[in-house]
This record gives C-alpha cells, sequence and structure tokens, in this order.
C-alpha cells in the first residue's frame, strides 16, 4: 500500500470528519482512509501510485480545502494572533448588549443594537455561512451549519420585530451575537488546546539539525543535511545534535538520546559504537560514518510511527463516527419540533423560535468529534517520549484489556550475552573442541556463537580460527559446516536428535550446545555449557506485571533445565522450552484460546510470528527490524519494564477516551431537552457548547504528565 498524507482545513466537527473520509474513499484507488480532526490530517492509503490531484478535487468538491504533506515537513507555524483578535472585537461589540441585558437603564437604542450585532453576525461570523453553505452544498451537515442557522434565526427575529415595532425592547440581538463571541471564543481555546496535542511530534521533528559538518579530503566541510550520503564521515563537537545514524569511528563522548529512548543516562559513545540522529554529543569530539540519512534514520522512523498512529483511527471511534453521521440532520428535525412543541403550547413565536434556537446551538458534535483524537494524539506523544513507540491505535486501544504477557527469553528478559562457562569433552581435547567450535561459528550471528568466539578469545588461544566451508544455519537447531575436511554440527537436543545422537543436559540451569562430527558417522564430541544473566530490570518488571493484575509466561527455545532457572528466579507463572518459532506462534494460539488477550514481548526474528499472532506485540528496539516491524509496540530501551509502562499509558489513554465520549455524549443528552424544554437561553447554550469542547480537550492534555 502507498500512504499518503493530505492536510485539511475547514473541519469544525465530527460530521466534517465522517463527510471528508466519506469522500476520500470513493476516490478510484483509495482503500482506506483515516481523517483525524486533533491533527487536522488525513491518511489515505491506495493500492498503487495515488492520484494526489484527484483526492484534493474530492476533499475541495465536500468544502474543505486539502494540500500534501511531506514525511518530514517542519512543525506547523503558530497562530498569527488574528483568531484572539477576533475574539476581542467580538467580546467588545457584544458587551453593549449584554449590559442592556443586564441593566435596563443602559439599554441600547434598537438601532444602535442592530448595528453591532449585524457587525458581529455578517462580519466575524462570516464564517460560519461560508462553512455552512459549503456543507449544505455537499448535501451534509456540520457544526458550523448549526451555527448559522441558530444565530440567523435570532438576528432575524430580532431585526423583524424592531422593524415592526421601532421598540428597543424584546429584541434578541445579544443572543446572536455573543452566542458568537462565545463560539469563537471556545474555538479559539480548543484550538489551542489542540496546537498543545501535537506538541511531542513537533518536538521530535525539531531534533535534527539542519546541517551536518562532512570530512572530505580532511577539511570540514559545513553541508545541508540533504547532502550528507551514507559512508560520509561527519564531524560531531561537544554540545552539539548528531545530525545523521552512523557508527562512531574516532573519538569518545557522552551522548543524550533521551529524546529517542526515553533514557535519561547518557550513553558511552567510543569507536564502534551506534549513534542516532537527534542524539546530543555531552563532551567531546567525534567522528561518525553516516550509515542513514533523512528519512530512514532512526528518528525519522519514530516520528513516522509515531504519526501513523496519531493518523490511525481507534475501534472506539467507530461508535462516535455513527453518531455523528446522522447528527446534524436529527439535531434540525429536534429544533422543528421543538419550534412546533411551542407553538403548540401556546407560546409566542419569537419564544418557541428561541427554543429552537438554543437546541441548535448546544447540540454541536465538537466533543464528539475530539474526544478520541486528542486523547490518542497526546497519548502517544507522551508515550514516545519516554521509549514507548505506539504504532497504530488499536494496540493502544488493546492493549489495556491485556491479561497474559508472555516473553522471549534470550535477550528480552535477559542480557542477551551468553559466556562459555564450561566444556565438557567426549572425543580430542578441550582446545581442538574449542577451536572446531570457534570455527564452525565464525560465520553465525546467533549469540551462541559470539559467546564461542569470545570464549576462544578469553582463554587466550593460540590457535587460527578458520571460517567453515559449506556452512548451513538451522534456525531453531544451530549450525553444519566442514571445518578442516571434517563435517561438524553444533546445537542444541533437537539437532542432535536429527543426526540419531542420544543427548542429557547438565541439571544445573545452564544453557547447552553439543558439537558432533556427523560423517561418516555421527558421534558426539564434547558439551558447550553457557550462562546468561538477567536483565537488571528483568525482576522489577515482572513484579510490576503480576501487581497490575496480568499473568506472565516464557516461551524459548533453550533448554528446560536453563527456562526453568530464570523462570524461577524472575517469579514468572508459566513457562514453555525447547520451542522452534513457529512453537512460539502455537503458544500464543494456544494462550488466545479461551478468549485471553495476549500480549508478546520479543526481540529477534524467530518471535516475529509470535509478535504477529499476539493480540498485541511489543518488540525491543534493541532487537531485529524483523521484530520491531511486526509488533504493534516497540520498546525505544531494552528495558522490561517498558512492558508495564506501555500497558499502563494503554490503560490511561484509553480511560481518557472513554471519559471524552461520556461528556461529549452527556453534554448532548442533557442539553438538547433542557433547551427543547426552555430551561437554556442560546447564550448559555452556546457557552455550554463551546465549554464542551474545550473540556474534553484539556482532559485529554492531562495525559502529558505522565510518567513510566
Amino acid at each position: 500500500m502507498d500512504t499518503t498524507d493530505l492536510a485539511i482545513e475547514g473541519m469544525t466537527c465530527a460530521a466534517c470528519v465522517a463527510r471528508v473520509e466519506k469522500v476520500l474513499a470513493r476516490v478510484p484507488g483509495v482503500a482506506e482512509v483515516s481523517v483525524n480532526l486533533a491533527t487536522e490530517r488525513a491518511r489515505i492509503a491506495t493500492a498503487e501510485q495515488p492520484d494526489i490531484a484527484a483526492l484534493i478535487r474530492a476533499v475541495e468538491k465536500a468544502g474543505y480545502t486539502a494540500k500534501p504533506v511531506a514525511a518530514d515537513a517542519p512543525p506547523a507555524p503558530a497562530p498569527d494572533g488574528s483568531e484572539l483578535r477576533h475574539v476581542l472585537i467580538a467580546a467588545g461589540l457584544s458587551a453593549p448588549l449584554m449590559l442592556g441585558m443586564a441593566i435596563p437603564g443602559a439599554m441600547l437604542p434598537g438601532w444602535a443594537q442592530f448595528l453591532l450585532a449585524s457587525i458581529v453576525q455578517f462580519g466575524l461570523g462570516w464564517r460560519f455561512y461560508i462553512a455552512g453553505w459549503r456543507a449544505v452544498r455537499a448535501f451534509s451537515g456540520n457544526m458550523d451549519l448549526l451555527v448559522a442557522l441558530g444565530t440567523s434565526a435570532a438576528w432575524g427575529l430580532s431585526t423583524w420585530t424592531w422593524l415592526r415595532t421601532g421598540h428597543a425592547h424584546g429584541l434578541y440581538f445579544e443572543s446572536s451575537a455573543v452566542l458568537i463571541a462565545f463560539i469563537l471564543f471556545g474555538k479559539y481555546l480548543e484550538g489551542r488546546a489542540r496546537r498543545q496535542t501535537g506538541a511531542a511530534i513537533r518536538a521530535l521533528m525539531r531534533l535534527r539539525p539542519d546541517t551536518a559538518r562532512v570530512l572530505r579530503d580532511g577539511v570540514e566541510t559545513e553541508t545541508p543535511v540533504g547532502g550528507v550520503r551514507v559512508g560520509d564521515r561527519v564531524a560531531i563537537r561537544p554540545g552539539e545534535r548528531i545530525p545523521i545514524d552512523g557508527v562512531v569511528r574516532e573519538g569518545e563522548a557522552g551522548v543524550d538520546a533521551s529524546m529517542l529512548t526515553g533514557e535519561s543516562r547518557p550513553i558511552d559513545a567510543a569507536p564502534g559504537t551506534h549513534v542516532s540522529a537527534g542524539a546530543i554529543d555531552l563532551d567531546g569530539h567525534l567522528i561518525v560514518e553516516t550509515t542513514a540519512v533523512g528519512a530512514e534514520t532512526m528518528l525519522a522512523r519514530i516520528v513516522r510511527l509515531v504519526e501513523g498512529a496519531q493518523a490511525s483511527k481507534a475501534p472506539i471511534q467507530r461508535l462516535a463516527d455513527r453518531v455523528s453521521a446522522v447528527f446534524v440532520p436529527v439535531v434540525l428535525g429536534v429544533a422543528v419540533l421543538t419550534y412546533a412543541g411551542w407553538m403548540l403550547a401556546g407560546a409566542a413565536p419569537g419564544t418557541a423560535l428561541i427554543h429552537a434556537i438554543s437546541v441548535l446551538v448546544i447540540a454541536c458534535p465538537c466533543a464528539l468529534g475530539l474526544a478520541t483524537p486528542t486523547a490518542l494524539v497526546v497519548g502517544t506523544g507522551v508515550a514516545a517520549k519516554h521509549g514507548i513507540l505506539i504504532r497504530d491505535a488499536a494496540a493502544l486501544e488493546l492493549a489495556h484489556s491485556i491479561e497474559i504477557v508472555a516473553f522471549d527469553k534470550t535477550g528480552t528478559l535477559t542480557e542477551g550475552k551468553p559466556r562459555l562457562i564450561g566444556i565438557t569433552t567426549y572425543q580430542g581435547e578441550r582446545e581442538q573442541l574449542l577451536r572446531l567450535a570457534a570455527s564452525l561459528q565464525a560465520g553465525s550471528e546467533h549469540s551462541l556463537a559470539q559467546a564461542v568466539r569470545d570464549g576462544a578469545v578469553r582463554d587466550g588461544a593460540n590457535f587460527a580460527v578458520v571460517p567453515a566451508t559449506d556452512f548451513r544455519a538451522a534456525p531453531g537447531r544451530g549450525v553444519t559446516g566442514a571445518v578442516d575436511g571434517r563435517l561438524l554440527a553444533m546445537g542444541n537436543r533437537r539437532l542432535m536428535a536429527d543426526l540419531g545422537l542420544s543427548v542429557d543436559a547438565p541439571d544445573d540451569g545452564s544453557t547447552v550446545a553439543w558439537l558432533a562430527e556427523t560423517a561418516p558417522s555421527a558421534r558426539l564430541l564434547g558439551l558447550f555449557a553457557f550462562a546468561d544473566t538477567a536483565k537488571p530490570g528483568a525482576k522489577a518488571a515482572i513484579d510490576k506485571l503480576r501487581a497490575m493484575g496480568l499473568r506472565t509466561a516464557m516461551l524459548t527455545g533453550d533448554n528446560r533445565t536453563a527456562a526453568a532457572a530464570v523462570a524461577e528466579s524472575l517469579g514468572l507463572d508459566d513457562f514453555k522450552a525447547d520451542i522452534l518459532p513457529e512453537g512460539k506462534a502455537a503458544e500464543i494460539a494456544a494462550m488466545r484460546a479461551d478468549g485471553s488477550v495476549v500480549a508478546m514481548v520479543g526481540d529477534g526474528i524467530n518471535d516475529a510470528p509470535a509478535l504477529a499472532a499476539a493480540d498485541v506485540g511489543m518488540a525491543m528496539a534493541t532487537g531485529t527490524d524483523v521484530a520491531m516491524e511486526t509488533a504493534g509496540i516497540a520498546l525505544m530501551r531494552g528495558d522490561p519494564t517498558l512492558v508495564a509502562a506501555a500497558i499502563d499509558i494503554s490503560r490511561r489513554t484509553t480511560a481518557k477516551i472513554r471519559q471524552g465520549l461520556f461528556w461529549a455524549f452527556a453534554y448532548n443528552v442533557l442539553g438538547i431537552p433542557l433547551a427543547a424544554l426552555g430551561y437554556l437561553s442560546p447564550v448559555l447554550a452556546g457557552a455550554a457548547m463551546a465549554l464542551s469542547s474545550v473540556s474534553v480537550v484539556a482532559n485529554a492534555l492531562l495525559l502529558k504528565a505522565w510518567r513510566p
């Protein structure tokens, strides 16, 4: 799928969102559309190269404006202050009308009331007519249409009464003028609050410097970041932000990567250390060889992940979408019934009309459209700030109901850096077996292979490691190859069983691998024992999850004895050992069979099937890209305690979404009957409508204070 982002201008409520989604979905080739009112963005997925012009035409035909948004677009500029000026002008023109209503002796003449109200109605309020007309022309409705109809009715009734009687009393000019002032003030506060929801993503986007000092022919040349190429060497001075992803080749320094990983402690960068764009060189001069620039850097990937989550739509939003799709027509019908009901009850036409206006005004679907996206934007933003990247809204919403958390062992709960602690010889001498094993494992990236090679170096071996020929990896089992003409295999119990060899593992909790010669006949040469220590935060992470009422399990390809030792030391509820990668996915499916919501936490290629099979996959960013791409949530540090933090922010964000939807519905469920029964004037209705949107957004903004 190709994904296109459009900035949409002119949306004011949930009905607008529904309309834009509907017209974009009709464009040929469009497979999926998600429109976010809080960010004023539309994300369109197409099966082939999108027709941007056709998408923009569809949006404009619906009465809105659209323009493409680049993946690395700069943060939105701050407002120019015109919104606040309009609010102040509207308030200044409306104040004399309100004063006259409160103090009879201060009432203005009819012509003065007409003049002030008309300026507000058709000057400052003209925006509602334009947007309302666009909605009518597109055969839909929105908040602006309700406001335009309601205020126009109040202004029209007052003008007709004044022209007919010539009196200054019994007019409702203050209702239309003050109503528009209230709504403008509410929209100003709402817009200001909505801009705060995207603060986290804007902060991330500002991290990357615009220029880099590239070393060419030994000379530092300041170059735009876009001109840096992979392989270029970039000089970083103390106090500067790193402009590219790369590997340190010269120098040492403390590097602050807290905005990327949430880790407050600086990392020690030295030759061979990977560093990321956006991190700060604290105290040393570094020469970094570029490995990724622009859209391929970790910073750019983080921004894309967060933007993707904010552009997606939570399942709970579907209820609000269904309601908003029919909201405006229903409100218009209720307003007509209110007018008819009061007329039948013997009320004066003016009184009946005022009550109908109150219904139109208070029934704004703004809060309904903002409840979910504002909480989602704030929640995903603050999570990213602390090293938790939520890839889509569905994962965020589902994570709050997790009941079982299953972990991979190596690299997730343990350091993933096993150490060779012993060799048992069956055939030959220890040094000979170590040389054969190190040569056989020379081409493997597996952590146990690295432990064998490190063990050879640590023992001060005086032999040369010659990489094996005909090397092959057997996933979940081990490796095979030829060393010095000898056909060898090294791996776990399953690989030995494939060779027809029966083996016994020591009962000491260590991870073991056997070295065997496969020809002319299979025979065991020796046993290699490894130990892997638990991560510092692993025990605390398991304790926290259990305190949250969750069950914990571990799925590992390691032997049962080693797995049991880790499970017991960490306090896990259950574990499964000797599992192949596809077996992990089967175990996840078995856990889900009784209806439990299951999360899988892993970091390796072999965890990808299980991450995909789980309700919510969580991948350690210290692992492989495959795991990262498969999971719904990425943890930017290899810290197991982030799992509990991810579930916590999910719970809190979901709670804010539900609170927002509750209050949005409550305002309308309570407000519409009160307005219809005559207990709310148009002015109070306008204030309540503005308050509903502002309160929903302000409640979502409380998430900004969250800490893991």
